[in-house]
């Protein structure tokens, strides 16, 4: 085993991960939405333990109290609890997650520059409609994978990569760097590694890592801004079920086909590689479409 994936492998065993695992896809404890949106705020009445944002760890991964509280109203605003045009008074939110103001006021202009609130002289801060979210933000991503959206967010995600990365594939096979594909092909040898061992984590650390290098050397600098979409993408377990949700020899073997197109400049069979990776399994044949032969 290289240098590079015993570091890699040690690491992810005794760091937290983050990512759901089995059982773990209602991780986020997401209220159901009152009937009544125009009465009191929503987090009136709801789960005292919300109410405390240092009390709750899950969700927070050690952002502080200004990220805990962004996650907090992420969430509410994401699963509906707080609904489009819903006022938000700065006092209120302070009282109910007991942080100051200034916490306050720092998470509203994070969830503004995000698409989900807008704050006007004379009107106050409202929840903006899911037409003016920005649905390619990575908190965003999560938020609605783990929320009542979950399914539509799954679905959407899936048709993105399947759209995205083999055009990302047939594009980097035009950019022999030697080094990239080195640290590729180290991400398929680590994948391999963690699967011999049931290492879930960290094969989904490498393979978050491969997916999102292989979008970078694609030398297209839109694709590369979408290169978080995917890596937000796989951070998300419980979906649509493609090869990468998967880890086994067929998928370990297709990324490492796409390394070996890379390394021959054989564009086409990156493409065609990561199209077999991505097209998802029988069972769930409905949500993304069969790859197309040309």
């Amino acid at each position: 085993m290289s240098t590079l994936a015993h570091t890699m492998m040690t690491t992810a065993r005794s760091a937290d991960s983050g990512l759901a695992g089995p059982g773990e896809l209602d991780r986020y404890p997401y209220a159901e939405a009152p009937a009544d949106r125009v009465g009191a705020p929503a987090w009136e009445g709801a789960d005292p333990e919300l109410g405390r944002v240092g009390r709750r760890a899950t969700g927070s991964r050690g952002r502080g109290l200004h990220g805990q509280l962004v996650q907090q109203l992420g969430q509410m605003i994401v699963s509906g609890d707080l609904g489009a045009d819903r006022p938000l008074v700065p006092e209120e939110i302070g009282q109910r997650f007991e942080v100051s103001r200034t916490v306050v006021r720092e998470s509203l202009r994070v969830l503004e520059a995000k698409g989900l609130v807008s704050a006007r002289p004379n009107v106050g801060t409202r929840v903006r409609p899911v037409s003016d979210w920005n649905l390619l933000d990575p908190d965003i991503i999560e938020w609605r994978a783990f929320g009542p959206q979950r399914d539509d967010q799954r679905r959407e995600l899936s048709e993105l990569r399947w759209t995205i990365e083999p055009l990302a594939a047939r594009l980097a096979a035009g950019h022999g760097r030697e080094e990239v594909q080195q640290r590729l092909a180290d991400m398929v040898e680590i994948m391999g590694h963690a699967m011999a061992q049931g290492d879930a984590l960290t094969f989904s650390r490498a393979d978050a890592e491969y997916h999102t290098l292989l979008i970078q050397v694609a030398g297209n600098r839109m694709l590369e801004h979408l290169s978080g979409i995917v890596s937000a993408a796989l951070q998300v377990s419980g979906g649509p079920v493609t090869g990468c949700d998967r880890p086994n020899e067929a998928s370990l073997a297709l990324h490492g086909r796409i390394v070996d197109a890379l390394a021959t400049g054989d564009g086409a069979g990156a493409e065609s590689a990561m199209r077999q990776l991505l097209t998802v399994h029988p069972e769930v044949e409905r949500v993304v479409p069969a790859p197309r032969e040309h």
